[in-house]
């Protein structure tokens, strides 16, 4: 090694050090380089994590059947505490954004959502979801990465494809060969790609073959900077002008619309909302949850119509289960098993209620009974929004839904 490979190699390691947390969005590891998808069908997905598992039935609730109410004495909700959207179906009063999305048409209910011999651990039910894994099967990608790996042929143009509006990247978004890419604020992310260390490393980059280590880490910092630059090139193109909640969820959804309505080359965002784990004294805490998820859910949206962009976008939500059916004794409801998906767009195959509700009077020892597959649900987004071969990254064929 000659002496100004040395002093490169010796910059890349000091530099490398100094920026754990910048390298960390990217879920970066050995040949694990981010590459960037191409999507064909100029449509996006926005997935939002209802993270602790969502009580669905207080969302979506059955306020003429008897049977819930037996269930659910204090917990049962109706008169001011619900938005009725049929003769026998409401929301729950928190709502009101998405009951304003049903009624234009913009919202489709998926009910009883789940997958056989469901885990009730949120972490191993998380990890399924986000995988796409069966219960018994171990899964180290993403549904969403795989995509990346299925669409990108090793030349892509573009710096990246999937955004997580986070710190961190999640399981759903890491590829076995690529990966998203993870940021709260894209100033935040550029200001911590202008270290001139690792500017100068990044700028000379070249081949070697006989050091792999530093040419992966080289090549790695060069797509960073890239990806940074693009990002925060974006966000300044568009500024939105609508009032957003003054939350984090909200801030976060204000983020994705205006990259979106900057024309940002991303095919799939992502982000997570916390605060639905409610085994004590549950109304209270799933109220402010739903509020916030709705009330922002109403800003995006509206931002969207207002910029042309909410056709091409599907807005789809999930939590890793639903609740039991009977509220436990402190006030709450415990981990339970099939849970409802909503998935919004300004242009639906089937608005309204997919199918029916779920079942009260038929269940398995106090829990609801799945009948569609989360990964019909994936499936269907993968071929029909994001125009790949669901197949070829589920690892099996799923039934399509019309949806969208």
């Amino acid at each position: 090694m000659d002496r100004r490979d040395f002093i490169r190699n010796s910059a890349l390691a000091s530099a490398s050090m100094m920026v754990p947390s910048f390298l960390k969005a990217f879920g970066i590891g050995r040949n694990e380089l981010f590459m960037p998808a191409a999507n064909t069908t100029g449509k996006r997905l926005v997935v939002i994590q209802l993270s602790g598992g969502n009580d669905g039935l207080n969302c979506v609730v059955p306020f003429r059947n008897d049977l819930y109410y037996q269930a659910r004495p204090s917990l049962g909700l109706k008169d001011d505490d619900i938005i009725k959207i049929t003769d026998e179906v409401a929301l729950n009063s928190n709502l009101q954004g998405l009951a304003d999305l049903f009624n234009s048409g913009n919202l489709s209910i998926i009910n009883s959502v789940g997958y056989p011999n469901p885990n009730r651990s949120h972490f191993r039910s998380m990890d399924i979801w986000q995988s796409a894994s069966d219960e018994n099967q171990y899964l180290y990608s993403g549904w969403v990465g795989r995509y990346l790996d299925a669409t990108c042929n090793g030349t892509c143009a573009k710096p990246y494809n999937a955004i997580e509006i986070d710190d961190t990247l999640s399981l759903a978004l890491k590829g076995d060969t690529m990966k998203g890419l993870a940021f709260s604020r894209a100033s935040i992310l550029h200001n911590s790609s202008q270290n001139p260390i690792i500017r100068g490393v990044a700028n000379e980059y070249r081949p070697n073959n006989d050091h792999p280590e530093v040419e992966y880490l080289q090549k790695t910092l060069a797509e960073t900077m890239e990806s940074a630059d693009y990002i925060y090139a974006h966000s300044k193109t568009f500024k939105s002008q609508r009032t957003y909640p003054a939350n984090n969820f909200g801030n976060h959804l204000k983020t994705i619309a205006e990259l979106i309505c900057s024309d940002c080359n991303s095919s799939v965002y992502y982000l997570s909302l916390s605060g639905f784990d409610t085994h004590v004294l549950q109304k209270g805490q799933q109220k402010r949850a739903l509020k916030t998820l709705s009330d922002g859910l109403a800003a995006f949206c509206q931002d969207l119509k207002e910029n042309n962009k909410f056709d091409d976008t599907v807005v789809m939500t999930f939590s890793e289960f639903g609740r039991r059916v009977a509220q436990n004794a402190s006030g709450g409801t415990d981990h339970g098993t099939a849970n409802n998906i909503y998935v919004i767009s300004g242009k639906l195959a089937k608005p309204g209620l997919y199918n029916p509700m779920a079942d009260l009077q038929n269940l398995d020892e106090g829990d609801l009974i799945y009948n569609v597959d989360f990964r019909q649900v994936y499936a269907t987004m993968l071929d029909k929004v994001l125009g790949v071969d669901s197949q070829k990254v589920l690892g099996k064929k799923f039934e399509m839904m019309n949806f969208v």
